[in-house]
């Protein structure tokens, strides 16, 4: 087994197998082709922890070129901007932004003067950001409103394909999932010929709370460390965002139905969607043959999706796919410290591996 005493380990490293399905090469929403992710991380002085995370369905004008999405609230207690009008045209035109929950009006001013300032987009006078956040005020001092304009464009401009950088990064700086250090994972499923050869992806922001359960195994409650677990002092609120992708042609509406599925993969987590924690999914398709022209230059638009009777392997990979994204997210993080002094551990990685080992669930 490896040794996680001074390192951060996917948890397809450990290793531990999340599901049935194959994971994608790079176990990441990058896996769909086309999808960029970038990050800006602030880290600054004793009380600054936070960032904002780009998720760029192709590397094209998206306005120009919009793709099919939908959203799906699992409990709405958060700040998704744009939402309203993905659901009621079912297309996504900007990049996905994540961010802190304060700074959801910075980077919406800022998506707009990127969008408004791109190539042919000169005379557009309405543009629809899509910005989603979590609470990151533990240990960020998020009153101070510390994200800028230019650091949601340089998340954007910085976006790549490839792999994609988790734990303490952009969004998920001064995240806390189930009493540890939460952050940004990401992770894919890759379904094969027969069931149509898509590849599905997640990226995911854990700022969330509840009973921590790793492969089904109560882990949480074996560490000691859940939600109500001390006299009710323990902060079940925050929030988590989850982003979807895929290269299978899927409409607005079954975009909608896979992204109820995506909300399965939390729950097998331990998340509760506590009150106060605003849990989203936002999944668009990448299919090429599903984008949406700003400028309709014919009548109709032929479009040929997935029927609802081949959906079932997507919703499978996408439950697999957010339930490990959102582990990567606590395996990839690292102990911090921030505002008011306040100190977040990681997950004890030697406790969860050796519990897991005493059950007989680790690969070996």
């Amino acid at each position: 087994m490896l040794n996680l005493l001074n390192a951060q380990q996917r948890v397809e490293e450990i290793p531990l197998k999340i599901g049935v399905m194959q994971r994608g090469a790079l176990n990441a929403i990058t896996d769909v082709e086309g999808v960029k992710v970038g990050h800006t991380t602030l880290i600054k002085g004793d009380s600054v922890r936070t960032g904002v995370t780009a998720i760029l369905p192709h590397g094209g004008n998206i306005f120009q070129q919009k793709v099919p999405a939908a959203v799906f609230v699992g409990n709405g207690f958060g700040k998704l901007a744009g939402s309203t009008q993905i659901n009621e045209l079912g297309n996504l035109e900007t990049p996905v932004i994540l961010t802190n929950t304060l700074n959801v009006p910075t980077a919406m001013d800022a998506v707009i003067k990127y969008t408004l300032n791109q190539p042919k987009n000169e005379d557009v006078r309405s543009v629809n950001v899509v910005v989603g956040e979590t609470n990151d005020g533990y240990l960020n001092n998020i009153r101070g409103q510390h994200v800028t304009n230019a650091d949601v464009i340089s998340a954007i401009q910085n976006a790549k394909i490839g792999k994609v950088a988790e734990g303490n990064v952009g969004a998920g700086t001064g995240t806390v999932a189930f009493g540890y250090k939460g952050g940004i994972g990401s992770a894919s499923r890759k379904l094969p010929e027969s069931l149509g050869g898509y590849t599905l992806g997640v990226l995911a922001q854990s700022n969330f709370g509840g009973v921590l359960q790793i492969a089904g195994v109560p882990v949480g409650q074996k560490l000691g460390n859940y939600s109500f677990s001390n006299n009710l002092q323990n902060n079940v609120d925050g929030s988590c965002m989850m982003v979807v992708a895929t290269d299978a042609p899927l409409n607005n509406r079954n975009l909608e139905r896979l992204a109820k599925r995506a909300f399965l993969g939390l729950a097998k987590t331990g998340g509760i969607a506590s009150n106060g924690s605003g849990d989203y999914v936002i999944a668009f398709s990448t299919a090429k043959g599903m984008r949406i022209p700003y400028k309709i230059e014919t009548k109709t638009l032929t479009q040929e999706v997935v029927p609802n009777d081949l959906m079932s392997p997507l919703f499978m990979a996408v439950i697999e796919a957010t339930e490990e994204a959102i582990l990567n997210s606590l395996f990839m993080a690292e102990t911090t410290t921030g505002f008011k002094g306040r100190t977040i551990k990681a997950l004890p990685k030697e406790e969860v591996l050796q519990y897991l080992k005493e059950v007989g669930i680790l690969d070996e």
